[in-house]
């Protein structure tokens, strides 16, 4: 310690004893005359002052600067509750804390006079505070101050405790001492950071260190203020105000947050029943994919039906007919689904879907007779569970046909749907009105996009209603192994 130090120390440190000394000889006189909770604060400021000797004799250790700074801020944080409790009742009291705090104040400074400056209110919404310190007095001196501003405060004794505590309560802010036997602060706070749920938690770190490599390590690793003790209440108050508000704002964006994902598993869940995921993965991602209008898409298109399903309607219960038409309308949408399909629309028993839009893939025909061979091997469950019931068995006939149409969203400002429109679908539709009951039809332009090897009937030639051209088709018999 320079010469310089040390005379500035005998200085402040002759100036703070004497001060103590007039508050010690006050208090004895006037004692009677406080209350209990006032006689309390006065008994462990007057407590914390007995150590200020063995501090000052400590040398200028880093050890010693510390437990300097705890006891200091334990005699300035008694001394502010007991003037702002003592005033104007006891002005003689009230004065003597203030000159005590003022020579706190030039004790801090390094031996540097500073004025004490007028006390600023600072106004925060409560908030649930956590401060972690292994001194009692500390703890007490924080939770009681804290307290009289409205925070619910609890204490924890180590870092251990501390995070025992962050497990079991949502902390606003955590007060956190660097020095402690067992885990540290900075471990504490690397934890704190470190985990999903407390990260965002505002930390402030108190401290008697006041080392510049200290306050660098601590807010690299994430804390968000750092203050000298003995502190300045006022600024504390700030710091934990500034805090709360964070942490506030973190919360309400979290909640924020979850009710979008809520929603969006609501949307997903809800209107995955009308279109497929891919649709809606589109509208929810992409805002403009909702405006009218499409894009030139090659895809190939399957359109399937019950074959004599009207015939078979009019001699059942309407009750059996929606039971089997479902059973029949779920197995095969499972299945387009499972292939990555696009279920366009239901048409009483048919099925329209389409294989490459809105996501195209290069295997899109492939899938799509996949497909098909999957939804007429179903056909055998779906017909076992009719009879078990007492309904008739039915049979599926499937057209496949590739083309390019138009993809979109088709329709009005007020009422729209994602469809496709072009002539390939009238010819699937054609198509399909020759499937025999169990027989699925694949165009030539089908055939020629699949990359996979199926087997496959002699060539037909169709003649369709309202199309000038003859159109090609082969019966699908099954995958080549």
């Amino acid at each position: 310690m320079s010469s310089t130090t040390r005379q500035a120390t005998s200085l402040w440190s002759d100036a703070l004893l004497r001060t103590l000394i007039e508050l010690r000889s006050l208090y004895e006189r006037d004692k009677s005359s406080l209350d209990d909770m006032a006689q309390e604060d006065f008994g462990k400021l007057l407590q914390a002052a007995e150590r200020l000797d063995d501090c000052l004799d400590g040398g200028d250790s880093r050890e010693s600067r510390h437990e300097l700074m705890n006891v200091l801020a334990a005699i300035r944080g008694y001394a502010e509750m007991l003037r702002e409790d003592l005033q104007p009742s006891h002005g003689e009291l009230a004065d003597s804390l203030s000159r005590l705090l003022l020579a706190i104040q030039t004790a801090d400074a390094g031996g540097e006079s500073s004025a004490e400056g007028r006390s600023t209110a600072v106004t925060s919404e409560p908030g649930f505070i956590l401060a972690v310190d292994d001194r009692q007095e500390n703890r007490e001196l924080v939770a009681r101050y804290l307290s009289r501003s409205g925070h619910l405060v609890v204490t924890a004794a180590s870092g251990e405790e501390a995070l025992r505590t962050l497990e079991q309560a949502d902390v606003d802010v955590v007060l956190l001492d660097l020095v402690m036997p067992g885990m540290d602060g900075r471990e504490v706070l690397r934890r704190i950071k470190e985990h999903e749920d407390w990260r965002a938690t505002p930390v402030i770190v108190i401290s008697g260190h006041q080392d510049m490599e200290d306050i660098i390590e601590c807010i690299e690793a994430g804390a968000d203020d750092y203050l000298f003790k003995p502190f300045n209440p006022v600024l504390l108050q700030a710091r934990i105000k500034a805090g709360i508000e964070r942490k506030r704002w973190h919360d309400r964006e979290e909640l924020y947050r979850q009710q979008l994902e809520r929603n969006e598993k609501f949307i997903r869940a809800t209107f995955g029943r009308y279109l497929s995921d891919e649709i809606v993965t589109d509208i929810l991602e992409r805002p403009e994919g909702l405006e009218l209008g499409g894009d030139l898409r090659e895809v190939t298109i399957m359109m399937s039906d019950i074959r004599g399903f009207t015939t078979l309607s009019e001699k059942l219960a309407p009750a059996q007919v929606v039971t089997m038409l479902n059973r029949y309308l779920g197995t095969m949408t499972d299945i387009i689904m499972a292939h990555q399909g696009t279920i366009d629309e239901f048409l009483g028993d048919a099925i329209l879907a389409v294989f490459g839009a809105p996501l195209s893939r290069d295997d899109d025909a492939d899938r799509a007779v996949r497909c098909a061979l999957a939804m007429q091997a179903a056909m055998d469950d779906i017909n076992a569970r009719n009879l078990a019931e007492g309904l008739p068995a039915v049979k599926t006939g499937i057209a496949l046909n590739t083309g390019a149409v138009i993809a979109g969203n088709i329709g009005s400002e007020r009422r729209s749907k994602y469809g496709f429109v072009g002539h390939p679908m009238n010819v699937t539709s054609r198509i399909e009105d020759h499937c025999a009951g169990g027989e699925t039809l694949i165009s030539r332009s089908t055939l020629d996009k699949l990359e996979g090897h199926y087997a496959v009937g002699a060539p037909q030639t169709l003649k369709v209603k309202g199309i000038d051209e003859e159109v090609e088709v082969y019966s699908l018999q099954g995958a080549c192994q």
